[in-house]
């Protein structure tokens, strides 16, 4: 009866780790489908973003057609956006596509009969409307990926988790910060 209670202590111990590693197992496989899952929200606002600009770019182009330069370099952010492969090159493609818009608003307030049309002003405001749910998308993704890689990290969870196949993911962040710094000024 002696050689009981230490096989009980062992096996529940054995019960305890395995509840424990099974517990932690399925909350990294939900936070791995919820970044999944944001980073597809972002990718979705981002195709439509791209969507929007071909028809922004005509309405602006019936007025300013010699700003062949600005034109080009929104059209090459766009391609650079959609073809982003993760958060680093979206980051990055973010940053030249921000740039491209401020100049592109910035040809366009130099023609006050464009601020005026109605279709340049709804395009605008599907614009800025589509800006706040990839900046809401982008808290959401960096929040997930946050508890993600935090989990990942805390002891013990670091022992086993990339033993598993569980690896920190990047978080989407515009590489030029400047580029940002001032959202692009829309005035209707």
């Amino acid at each position: 009866m002696e050689w009981l209670i230490p096989v009980l202590i062992v096996v529940a111990l054995v019960v305890i780790v395995g509840i424990y590693l099974w517990a932690t197992y399925n909350s990294l496989v939900q936070l791995n489908v919820r970044v999944d899952e944001a980073w597809s929200d972002i990718t979705v606002q981002l195709k439509r973003r791209a969507d929007l600009l071909p028809n922004l770019i005509e309405a602006v182009k019936g007025y300013a057609a010699h700003e062949k330069a600005v034109f080009e370099n929104v059209t090459r952010a766009r391609a650079e956006t959609l073809s982003a492969s993760g958060p680093a090159e979206a980051g990055v493609a973010e940053g030249h596509l921000q740039q491209a818009l401020k100049s592109l608003f910035a040809v366009a307030e130099a023609y006050p009969q464009l601020q005026a049309s109605q279709n340049f002003l709804q395009l605008q405001q599907s614009i800025v409307d589509t800006e706040d749910k990839i900046q809401a998308s982008r808290r959401f993704y960096n929040g997930g990926v946050r508890e993600l890689n935090t989990k990942i990290k805390v002891f013990p969870n670091n022992l086993f988790a990339r033993n598993l196949g569980f690896h920190e993911r990047e978080f989407f962040e515009v590489i030029d910060g400047a580029a940002i710094s001032e959202p692009p000024r829309v005035q209707f």
